[in-house]
């Protein structure tokens, strides 16, 4: 949970970012909620105390009598701690990069940079729908008869084109000092709610209600949460991993938007990035930088034109102190279309997972967390497809993956 006291040391600094967030925070009641749980523990420590002299002084019944008052008071704070952690587990970060646009949501979100052309199609440009299967590169229907709606088959070239983005992705992070994971795709709620999925984005997790486990969205997830619980060192730090999964969104919240092709589904494959390291700031900013640029050179190897967009306040989750999306040039869309997102969370994701380091003078600290997508796909491949289709209808492979593929044209 975010850390109490330092909204405690500065509560004017924690409205304004409440403010700035556009959320609806009663800080003071939260502050009076903690000041009563504050208050029955230290009546309860009395009461032990008082009850632990009695014994010592043989006055068995008299501290016999005290025992009913302690559980009272016990169950009291229990009922209090409980509704301070539901209120607190929703409360936003302590910390906001002030460098970030104040907005009210995503339509506010500011152009950071644009890279690469709009390629000028000599044609009438095709989108990834039919261009896929005019080629047999996917199929739509037979996906949707065995799943539910949104479900697809990519197949022959279709597949293999993922693929080869895949362990392309995955090959320059390696390169890159990564250390790759292939992660379980089931986690306890425990992880969704150590990240900062939950509560909240119930609606949009697949749930195995039996065994109380959910599907992942992201391979952030159980990757933050690999060192959930330990005590790293701060000479182990940073920490700088690729999880490479399935995800699974149920999109509960998009209902009738971009129910054709590719670009809303419910089940897709990432490669994500994420540093865990210490609590320095300037540290932050120099593997963020790094974790964007990263992404930033595949989408260029993949010759796709894309733009840096900084979010503003009323755009941002939660737990982020910072986040930019990169958004790929999507002709059929006749725009930018969404396909990566860094994010830093400082401690909001360490506190919550209990996720600390020992520094350098034996000091206990919480690590700082940041992630960033390296490719999802099938969404980009619609922005490779289609970027890179050709007038006879076939489309070419960037020089980059054609190892991959065995040859420099589809179709």
């Amino acid at each position: 949970m975010i850390d109490i006291k330092k909204i405690r040391d500065d509560v004017a600094a924690y409205k304004l970012i409440c403010q700035k967030r556009n959320m609806n925070i009663d800080v003071d009641g939260v502050l009076a909620l903690d000041d009563e749980r504050k208050q029955l523990q230290f009546s309860i420590d009395q009461a032990k105390a008082e009850q632990k002299q009695l014994a010592s002084q043989q006055d068995y019944e008299g501290a016999k009598n005290l025992k009913g008052k302690i559980q009272e008071l016990e169950a009291q704070h229990s009922e209090i701690a409980a509704q301070l952690e539901k209120i607190l587990l929703k409360m936003p970060n302590t910390s906001l990069d002030p460098k970030i646009p104040v907005g009210k949501d995503d339509s506010e979100n500011v152009v950071a940079e644009v890279f690469g052309e709009i390629p000028q199609f000599g044609f009438e440009p095709q989108s990834h729908i039919d261009l896929m299967k005019k080629l047999d590169l996917v199929d739509f229907e037979r996906g949707v008869k065995i799943g539910v709606a949104r479900s697809y088959f990519l197949k022959g070239d279709g597949m293999l084109l993922e693929q080869a983005v895949l362990q392309y992705t995955l090959k320059k992070l390696v390169e890159r000092g990564f250390t790759p994971l292939q992660v379980p795709n089931i986690v306890n709620p425990e992880c969704l709610m150590g990240t900062g999925y939950f509560p909240g984005g119930e609606e949009d997790a697949y749930w195995m209600e039996r065994d109380n486990q959910w599907l992942i969205g992201t391979s952030e997830i159980p990757v933050t949460a690999y060192h959930m619980g330990e005590v790293l060192e701060e000479n182990e730090l940073p920490k700088k991993y690729c999880g490479y999964s399935a995800c699974y969104r149920r999109e509960a919240g998009s209902y009738g938007r971009d129910t054709a092709g590719l670009y809303r589904v419910h089940q897709f494959m990432k490669v994500e990035q994420v540093v865990i390291l210490p609590a320095d700031l300037k540290m932050t900013e120099q593997y963020y930088q790094q974790i964007l640029q990263n992404a930033m050179d595949v989408l260029s190897d993949c010759e796709v034109p894309y733009r840096l967009l900084q979010l503003c306040t009323g755009d941002l989750a939660i737990g982020k102190y910072m986040s930019h999306d990169l958004e790929c040039w999507m002709p059929s869309r006749n725009s930018y279309g969404e396909t990566h997102s860094v994010s830093a969370f400082l401690d909001f994701q360490a506190r919550r997972l209990n996720l600390r380091y020992r520094d350098q003078e034996g000091k206990l600290q919480y690590c700082y967390t940041m992630n960033n997508t390296a490719i999802a796909t099938p969404r980009f491949l619609i922005a490779l497809i289609e970027n890179h289709q050709t007038a006879d209808g076939r489309i070419r492979i960037p020089k980059v993956l054609q190892p991959y593929m065995g040859k420099e044209f589809i179709g």
